[in-house]
Parts: C-alpha cells; structure tokens; sequence
C-alpha cells in the first residue's frame, strides 16, 4: 500500500472511530486486537496489511471498500436530470453507489390510478409543496406542505396528489429505489 493511500486509511479508521464514540480498547475487542495495536496502526507505527484492515473495518462496522476508496472530492455537486413517466417527474439527489437514495419528485394530479405497493423497507417523504394523499393500508392521511411521513414498506401503500401537483423529497433504501423508481 502507498504512503499516501496508507495515511488516508489511517485518517479514515481513527476519525471512524472517534465519531462512533469508541475507545482504542472498544474497537480492540470489536476487532480481535490489541488497543496498542490500534492505536501503531493509526498513528503509523504499524504497517497496514490485508488481515488487519479487514478486522477493524469489520471492528468499524463498515466496508473495507469505505476504507480504502479514494479520497475523490473533486466533484461534489450533484447535477440531478429530470426523468418523467406516468405523471411523475424524478430527480435523483444523491449518487447511484449509496445504501440509501433521496429523490425530489413532482406528481402530477392526474397521474394514472396505480395500486398500493408492498415491498421490504421504510419509505420516508417531506412534502415541499401541495398536499400528499398517502393511502396506508385501510387508511387514508393528507400529507401537507411542510409535513413528513415515514412508514414501513411492508403496509400496502400509495402515494398520490390531492387537489394539484405536490413535490415532495423522498429518502429510499435500496429495495424502496427498486420499487418506486423502476417501476414505472
């Protein structure tokens, strides 16, 4: 491993640990090492190899992917392009390689009748502008400007506009993207 890829990775673990608030002995025992170990490994007196990488990631609670992608910030900003389809106008807000996926959508009042979905998940939305008619199992919520709602997936439900177009801001994990995004 380079230098300048190792002093990343270093940078990375040690400011993953402090943010989940764990101690050089905490992330020790989540990795099957020793807390002096950590801490050579952090500061650089202690040569990165596969098997410990893999261990305090594992320790970390993230990938080693996480660990070692570059460190690419040249470009932040996200420059969404609409899509359309079936009365609704999409804007993906974030990068297809996240866990979780935000959306801004505009739905059109007449938007063809759909059916409640089911899927595995959570779905949560804020409603930008108009009013949201979420149908919810046996239930039916008005959904206003500047209200949100979060909900499992597993409740057969639906979301239309009520009395005009709404835009709401949507935040999906993978199986609610599969099921609301690619499903026409």
């Amino acid at each position: 491993m380079d230098d300048d890829l190792s002093e990343l990775v270093r940078r990375r673990v040690r400011g993953v640990r402090t943010a989940a608030g764990l101690s050089l002995d905490e992330l020790g025992a989540r990795a099957g090492m020793s807390p002096s170990s950590i801490s050579r490994l952090e500061t650089g007196k202690r040569n990165i190899d596969l098997e410990s990488l893999v261990a305090v990631a594992r320790g970390l609670e993230v990938s080693v992917d996480a660990l070692l992608a570059p460190d690419d910030h040249d470009d932040v900003v996200i420059r969404p392009v609409p899509r359309s389809g079936s009365g609704v106008t999409t804007w993906q807000l974030t990068r297809p390689t996240g866990s979780t996926v935000a959306v801004k959508q505009r739905i059109e009042a007449s938007r063809p009748v759909r059916e409640p979905q089911v899927h595995p998940g959570h779905d949560w939305f804020f409603v930008l502008s108009g009013t949201i008619r979420l149908t919810l199992g046996d239930r039916v919520i008005l959904v206003e400007t500047g209200e949100a709602a979060e909900f499992d997936t597993m409740v057969p439900h639906l979301f239309e506009a009520e009395g005009g177009p709404a835009e709401i801001i949507s935040l999906f994990d993978r199986d609610g993207q599969r099921a609301h995004l690619h499903s026409g």
